[in-house]
């Protein structure tokens, strides 16, 4: 059975990009995969929060994931800080990866916007990424668009450490979900949703009440010639749409295009198969933040379990390079 690797951020509530584009295909991975999924609060690091805010993020983001179908039973889930390879292993790799190849990462670009006070984090961001996926010899990692490059960047960094030191790492390869993978945001379609960007009323949280739901789908932008098409160029804002009930219902997003004449008609199913996709996660995320205590002895769990697979690869790794155990 291949393992399979992915983190989220605990970045605040979550919207339908994070649950369309990567949780829910989590899920389905529990079955077909041994399965770690990684709450990475550390990366949360690299920008100004708050230690309440963060504290209380992780937790709520572990939270939705259970909610969103994450079993313990079928799956690793853990939090990044709890497992102290993570840390470890940066090093090694740091001393590894060029200045180059992390000066060439958009994500950085785009985040430092050449200032000079930057954190040096968000610029090493990458190899801390590259050390979680390394530490469980993942052989998937399922990955959005946006993250492709940092995953590539991982594959060069391991093949180069292997190269020098012998067969340590797993080079990992990318998988991209085909449906829902990419959900953009409803007032700005040419723009991938975000919570960081845009109007609030762009991006649809997971724990927004059918009213929000109703509101923000109602407002979302169209064109002006009305015609219900799938045409991701000229038509972005009914692609997005036509995208958004495809993967709330299942169903072939372009096929869905025939079936509605006028764009009230479309907003208003998108509307009704949103709240009915996100309701019953929204029931069980109000069981367990009832339950915190529950919820630390699931990450608890996790993070120990987590740690002997981590723990024997950074010794693996950390032998190779000379250092001497303890």
């Amino acid at each position: 059975m291949a393992r399979v690797l992915s983190g989220i951020q605990p970045s605040g509530d979550l919207h339908l990009g994070n649950y369309f584009g990567a949780v829910r295909n989590w899920v389905q991975d529990q079955d077909t995969a041994d399965a770690y999924f990684c709450i990475v609060d550390l990366h949360a690091l690299t920008l100004s929060i708050d230690p309440g805010v963060l504290r209380r993020q992780t937790l709520d983001a572990a939270c939705v994931l259970l909610a969103s179908g994450l079993d313990p039973a079928r799956c690793t889930l853990f939090v990044q800080s709890h497992v102290p390879a993570h840390q470890q292993l940066t090093w090694l790799l740091e001393c590894t990866a060029t200045m180059g190849e992390l000066r060439r990462m958009t994500q950085f670009k785009d985040k430092g916007g050449g200032q000079e006070s930057v954190r040096v984090g968000l610029f090493t961001y990458p190899v801390l990424m590259a050390a979680d996926i390394l530490l469980y010899d993942a052989d998937q990692v399922p990955v959005g668009d946006d993250q492709r490059q940092h995953l590539e960047l991982t594959r060069e960094i391991a093949g180069r450490f292997n190269h020098r030191y012998g067969d340590i790492f797993t080079v990992p390869q990318a998988t991209i979900p085909k449906v829902g993978a990419r959900v953009m945001d409803l007032q700005a379609p040419d723009r991938k949703m975000s919570k960081s960007s845009g109007s609030p009323l762009g991006t649809v949280g997971i724990m927004d009440s059918p009213d929000e739901i109703v509101r923000k789908v109602k407002k979302a932008v169209t064109d002006t010639d009305g015609v219900v098409a799938w045409d991701p160029s000229a038509k972005p804002g009914v692609t997005n749409l036509l995208s958004l009930l495809g993967a709330a219902t299942g169903q072939d997003p372009e096929a869905l295009a025939g079936s509605y004449d006028r764009y009230g008609d479309l907003k208003g199913a998108v509307s009704e198969a949103l709240i009915e996709a996100l309701a019953p996660l929204q029931d069980h995320y109000r069981e367990l933040t009832d339950d915190p205590g529950g919820v630390m002895a699931i990450l608890r769990e996790g993070s120990t379990r987590a740690a002997q697979v981590a723990e024997a690869t950074y010794l693996r790794a950390a032998d190779a390079v000379g250092l001497l155990r303890p």
